[in-house]
């Protein structure tokens, strides 16, 4: 944090340590500059994507302008009306502000691109902390315009990478690596994510991040008690440790893939939750005989070959290793009576919901435990007929 010119810290404390509200500051600096000129907040540049979520959720966020570098390490966040809640280094009047152009056709047609080319350009992309991860379209007339346009549009993004998918085969395919290439930007994509209040730090070219089980992260965190424990059998950088961990569970937490696992430690101790996490990098099947969970965490559908069990390849959910299922015994044998499991899976449409709700019953009926399924959701479309789903059940 930098001091103002008044002594006023960026926790809005006078130098004795005096708590002091936002607005005198920001009346100080508003003196000093261009009355009609409009307003941002200067914060560090690490903290950038979660002061632009606290931002928005203050309502004072302004999309219609683009996010500047302050310095190298600072940038300059467009805002409507003094923060109250967000904490920020400085409060500034922008006496040039860039208008941002929400539009990638536009930005792209400005780089010469034609009306044919233009029919190539992605229709949706993810903004992972300060990383940009899109699709590239296989008939992509110059993916690195394609990147910088990418970069103009989120002026708080440093990377960009080529979405090719996960990883299916040997260790990477159990580790679920993502592969991706860099197409514009910075080389360095380690970031820190922010959702829900939720901090992730992860290097989204080295760990899955699938932007789309965002509502399913949020909800673990409304579960989350502080008389309950968890087991997260497939924990990776915390997707849902850290949200049920934020909501007061005590969390024991397997992962296998050292660069998640290393995640996976660094964001207990981001989010303040080290002493509710208990974490092994270790097979989650070698934990599940000594722990007594009240809700069991099975976030994990396995690999695939590529192919459906007829060998028609394209079809992506394929056969499919390793899958939740294959783990639902260890899953029941530490799960104490009446505990809830959260079963995920990849299912084909034309076997939902009966697959995965047969699959439920058939390991019930090998425990010896009774059935209740408690809520069917999907989560997102995985592939092409393809369905990720979630099933939450009580086994007594």
């Amino acid at each position: 944090m930098t001091e103002d010119a008044d002594g006023v810290d960026g926790n809005n404390r006078t130098a004795d340590g005096e708590s002091r509200p936002l607005e005198p500051a920001a009346d100080d600096v508003l003196e000093r500059a261009e009355v009609d000129a409009p307003l941002a907040v200067i914060v560090e540049k690490p903290r950038a994507e979660t002061a632009i979520e606290s931002l928005r959720a203050e309502g004072v966020y302004d999309d219609s302008r683009r996010v500047r570098e302050n310095e190298s390490e600072r940038v300059a966040l467009p805002i409507t009306e003094p923060p109250t809640e967000t904490q920020v280094i400085e409060v500034v009047r922008q006496l040039e502000p860039e208008p941002r152009n929400p539009d990638l056709e536009d930005l792209l047609a400005e780089r010469g691109w034609s009306d044919a080319d233009l029919e190539s350009v992605p229709g949706s992309w993810a903004v992972i902390g300060s990383v940009i991860l899109v699709t590239v379209p296989e008939d992509c007339p110059d993916e690195e315009a394609l990147g910088e346009a990418l970069l103009e549009l989120h002026g708080e993004a440093d990377s960009v990478l080529a979405d090719e998918g996960i990883e299916n085969d040997g260790t990477a395919g159990t580790y679920r690596e993502p592969r991706t290439r860099l197409i514009a930007g910075d080389d360095d994509t380690e970031t820190i994510h922010a959702e829900h209040g939720t901090r992730y730090g992860l290097d989204p070219a080295k760990v899955m991040f699938s932007p789309g089980n965002q509502a399913e992260r949020a909800r673990m965190g409304e579960l989350g008690s502080e008389d309950e424990h968890v087991f997260d059998m497939f924990a990776g950088i915390g997707y849902f440790t850290l949200p049920l961990a934020r909501g007061g569970s005590r969390v024991t937490a397997t992962e296998i893939n050292p660069t998640a696992f290393r995640y996976l430690l660094e964001n207990a101790v981001l989010n303040d939750v080290g002493d509710r996490v208990d974490a092994y990098m270790t097979d989650c099947r070698d934990l599940a005989s000594e722990i007594d969970a009240d809700r069991v965490i099975m976030g994990y559908y396995g690999s695939s070959d590529g192919s459906d069990a007829d060998g028609n390849e394209e079809v992506d959910h394929g056969t499919r290793t390793d899958e939740a299922h294959d783990f639902l015994p260890d899953a029941l044998e530490a799960l104490v009576p009446g505990g809830v499991v959260h079963y995920h899976e990849a299912t084909p449409e034309s076997r939902l919901w009966d697959r995965p709700l047969e699959r439920l019953a058939a390991a019930a009926d090998e425990a010896g435990r009774e059935l209740a399924v408690l809520e069917k959701r999907r989560v997102k479309s995985h592939s092409a007929g393809v369905d990720h789903v979630v099933v939450d059940a009580r086994f007594e």
